[in-house]
């Protein structure tokens, strides 16, 4: 049959944006994450919104589910279809339509990398503030899924806060507008709903998005502590005085030690049991005396040195340390499972050793490299996929550290999605009324569920205790 609908879909895209053979399709049975593997029934690669309309039209004719896919970044398996779903794959939709300077606003299509956006709006004293650490590599679309985040979004904003109108093709093929060009004026907040939602509700194909000045002023700072849970102590230390970093990061003494033994060297120093990577932006004279500040606080909770970058080339040194940081992992094990919670701040030192402690139960090396100033925990598990002694250790620690991070008050997910990966953990954090309830949101975009079956939400008998939303009407 696939064979027909890839006929079909030829005569829509071209035959060469059609692929069905095994070892192209063997291609996309992975995403960023190395322990889940699906092989689709075809990939097609539609150039235009009609195109993808059209598509999707068929597909839906045809009663064939769909998964959306860009660059293939993602970490929760999100981005994977299995037969009989077709991936349709949007590297194609790569053009940056605009930058419209005069009102900090940017439209683009879904295949956009991440950073040639930020790199287009630079000429105008602008920049695109979500920066995922994958962001040379990750496309715009993905990042509306995921509502990705990144190390600047502490004080900018996850990819939410800079989405202000979205053309959606629907599951059915239809095409429709959500938001407005100047933010959502009035009625429900589509765009809000919309952005995070995995590919459950159809694909983005023109993202409108705002644009923020470039800062005038930067300071970057290292410290490096000689105990984790001062480091841990210290990020709470620095918020509390009212102090908002553009990005405050933390990486542990494994990921340090990673980095300086590869091609991404930072300069860190290599026997400290962490780093905080703290940086401020802003007006030259608030910037000056929140860095001062900064200093002292970081000082007065332990650090054993602050160094400051003296200039634009140290500063781009010590974050290619750290956005480089899961690529130096690869030294440590043939496999990388990223994982991704979030946990109150106050809770992070707690939350550290008890992370230490389930990688040493489980014989594993752990490495955390993450979002300190909001709690986003990132601990890296290095292991080798083949051996599937180590791929059941990985799986359970992985569990372990999701309960751990909820019982301290915390979340299964920050950026990186629930995916296929989380999907065991919901019950964790979700009853069946809230699940129900999203269930029911998803059926008024795709009422056939075909848009990335098997993800995000329970299916089949898993969701037959959801309690079942409708209508309220009078009897």
């Amino acid at each position: 049959m696939h064979l027909d609908l890839a006929e079909e879909l030829a005569r829509i895209v071209g035959a060469r944006f059609v692929r069905t053979a095994p070892a192209e399709l063997g291609t996309f049975a992975s995403d960023g994450l190395p322990t889940l593997h699906r092989t689709p029934a075809l990939v097609v690669f539609p150039g235009s919104t009609d195109e993808v309309s059209r598509v999707l039209a068929l597909l839906a004719a045809r009663d064939v589910p769909f998964v959306a896919r860009g660059a293939g970044t993602g970490l929760s398996g999100g981005a994977l279809a299995e037969a009989p779903a077709a991936l349709v794959t949007l590297t194609r939709l790569a053009r940056i339509r605009r930058v419209d300077a005069a009102n900090r606003r940017a439209v683009v299509e879904p295949g956009v990398v991440n950073v040639a956006l930020s790199r287009a709006a630079a000429p105008f004293g602008l920049m695109y503030a979500p920066d995922p650490s994958s962001q040379t590599a990750c496309t715009i679309g993905g990042n509306v899924a995921e509502n990705a985040g990144g190390p600047h979004c502490l004080k900018y904003g996850v990819t939410t806060n800079h989405v202000l109108a979205l053309e959606v093709v629907l599951p059915s093929g239809a095409v429709v507008r959500l938001g407005s060009p100047g933010g959502e004026p009035w009625g429900p907040d589509l765009v809000g709903v919309f952005v995070g939602s995995e590919g459950l509700f159809g694909i983005a194909t023109e993202i409108t998005v705002r644009l923020v000045p470039v800062p005038p002023q930067v300071r970057t700072m290292l410290a490096d502590y000689t105990s984790l849970r001062q480091a841990g102590e210290a990020v709470s230390a620095v918020i509390a005085e009212g102090i908002v970093p553009a990005a405050l990061e933390m990486m542990d003494r494994s990921a340090i030690q990673m980095v300086e033994s590869s091609v991404y060297a930072a300069g860190y120093p290599a026997d400290a049991a962490a780093v905080l990577l703290v940086e401020l932006d802003g007006r030259g004279g608030a910037v000056e005396a929140d860095a001062r500040l900064a200093q002292a606080i970081l000082v007065r909770s332990g650090a054993r040195a602050v160094r400051v970058a003296r200039d634009a080339a140290e500063r781009e040194r010590l974050w290619q340390g750290r956005k480089k940081a899961f690529g130096a992992m690869g030294r440590a094990g043939a496999d990388l499972v990223v994982q991704d919670t979030v946990v109150p701040r106050t809770a992070l030192p707690d939350v550290l050793e008890e992370i230490a402690a389930i990688g040493a139960r489980y014989r594993l090396r752990v490495t955390n490299v993450f979002h300190a100033g909001d709690g986003n925990l990132h601990p890296n598990l290095s292991f080798d996929a083949s051996d599937p002694d180590q791929l059941a250790r990985v799986r359970a620690a992985s569990a372990e550290i999701m309960r751990t991070c909820v019982a301290a008050g915390g979340t299964i997910t920050g950026e990186h999605g629930v995916g296929l990966d989380k999907l065991a953990y919901l019950p964790l954090v979700c009853g069946p009324d809230e699940l129900g309830l999203m269930a029911a949101v998803r059926r008024v975009f795709d009422p056939g569920e075909r848009a990335n079956p098997g993800k995000v939400l329970p299916t089949g008998a898993a969701a037959a205790g959801l309690r079942e939303w409708r209508p309220w009407s009078a009897s």
